[in-house]
């Protein structure tokens, strides 16, 4: 066998065998998609994971006689806002630790820790007492400044650690072809640390979208609730719509997977722009 041919099949071989690690990897949400496509009579007399019978029951159930769209809409408007306000202070904040220092700053960073270590449950009933007075419960507002809260000082880390990868001499070049330190960070830290702000806005956006506590506490009524609130009416304490359960979880795949490829670029991005010199 010529090289040429060797090299096609371990090719095939390695191919083949990624394959089988992501099925095995993915088998969970392979299983919950298939599902979806079933009844909960046919999920509970059925032994096979593979579906027998395909329909649509679930998704028109979703569609016409819950409110699981309003829910969505709800997530990605929370986890959204929650990811933007995260970026722009995690990024900030980041960047002025990793290239100032001072015994502010140290104040500070050692202060990250302690907010880290902090249980939000410990503090919910005061909040919610505050944005009840501002009439703010069933409202996004509070919900996302919580969740930016809890969430930014890992990400403030986050953003610091690819802050401290990228060359100083790229914003003193900058300096002295005339920008001021914002229009620097701006123009030439801020593209390069596209890994960084990419990793920064998966962590924050997962972390609000598959939150449930403190949502449950500050989105009461139907027309607020989120995705993770949502899902628990198709749980009730004798029985459970599995099929309708199913169908929601799949859709709620789908704005986390766009997300991801939204940021996938980003991530290439940034890592072919930091490994060039010269």
């Amino acid at each position: 066998m010529s090289p040429t041919a060797t090299s096609a099949v371990g090719r095939w071989r390695l191919f083949a065998i990624m394959v089988v690690i992501v099925v095995i990897i993915n088998f969970p949400i392979i299983v919950i998609v298939a599902n979806s496509f079933q009844t909960t009579e046919q999920i509970m007399m059925s032994r096979s994971v593979i579906p027998q019978h395909f329909s649509l029951a679930n998704y028109q159930f979703l569609w016409s006689q819950t409110s699981f769209l309003r829910f969505l809409l709800n997530s990605v408007i929370v986890s959204g806002g929650s990811m933007l306000c995260g970026i722009v202070a995690a990024s900030m904040a980041g960047y002025a630790l990793s290239r100032f220092k001072g015994p502010v700053l140290s104040i500070y960073s050692k202060a990250l820790f302690v907010i880290q270590m902090f249980p939000i449950i410990l503090a919910l009933i005061p909040l919610f007492m505050v944005f009840r007075a501002l009439e703010l419960v069933n409202s996004p507002i509070p919900v996302i400044i919580i969740y930016t809260v809890v969430h930014l000082p890992f990400a403030t880390w986050m953003a610091k650690a690819f802050f401290d990868t990228i060359p100083r001499e790229l914003e003193e070049a900058a300096l002295v072809d005339g920008c001021s330190k914002f229009q620097a960070f701006i123009r030439i830290v801020l593209p390069l640390s596209g890994p960084g702000m990419a990793a920064v806005s998966i962590f924050s956006f997962l972390f609000s979208y598959n939150e449930f506590f403190v949502g449950s506490v500050f989105l009461r009524d139907e027309s607020a609730m989120t995705v993770p609130i949502g899902m628990q009416m198709f749980m009730q304490q004798f029985a459970t719509d599995w099929g309708s359960l199913m169908a929601a979880a799949t859709l709620a795949v789908i704005p986390t997977f766009i997300l991801f490829l939204m940021v996938q670029k980003y991530i290439t991005y940034g890592a072919v722009a930091g490994g060039v010199k010269g």
